[in-house]
């Protein structure tokens, strides 16, 4: 017994296959971490304690050099930052930073862990325990955006 297949109606189905699995890799995955790196993010800003009125910072070194800063209220708020991470990327894993600017709020470490003076006020901690929320985030934004490029395809 022998039997042919015309496999001509299927000229092109290798690279639309391929096209859209390249499109999953650099669109989809981008978009859920970048859902769940906001819900993070947006979390640790409002856990920021922010001060009712500006006041000095002294670092490590001020005994010694003299050196205070004086911190306006909301400093550390505006500081909190998320950023992809391209080169700790891969087409199949993406990472976000999120963090405060130590330059702009050299002060955060002493409010998220405390001081021997002064008690911890955790914003990044927190914010980290809503990763439930964000991994459901994620995966809302990777559907809704796989739906989208099912609807191009």
């Amino acid at each position: 017994m022998s039997f042919s297949i015309d496999l001509s109606q299927f000229t092109g189905l290798r690279e639309a296959v391929s096209k859209f699995g390249d499109a999953i890799k650099d669109e989809v995955a981008i978009e859920g971490a970048a859902s769940m790196a906001l819900v993070i993010y947006e979390d640790a800003r409002s856990n920021v304690p922010v001060s009712i009125k500006p006041h000095y910072f002294y670092g490590r070194n001020s005994k010694r050099t003299g050196v205070r800063y004086l911190i306006q209220p909301g400093t550390l708020k505006a500081a909190i930052y998320r950023v992809f991470s391209p080169e700790r990327s891969t087409p199949t894993y993406k990472l976000y930073r999120i963090s405060w600017n130590h330059t702009k709020a050299p002060h955060g470490a002493m409010v998220e862990f405390g001081t021997s003076r002064a008690p911890a006020h955790p914003f990044m901690q927190p914010a980290l325990a809503r990763m439930d929320d964000a991994i459901t985030a994620g995966n809302a934004r990777m559907a809704a955006k796989l739906a989208q490029i099912k609807g191009r395809s």
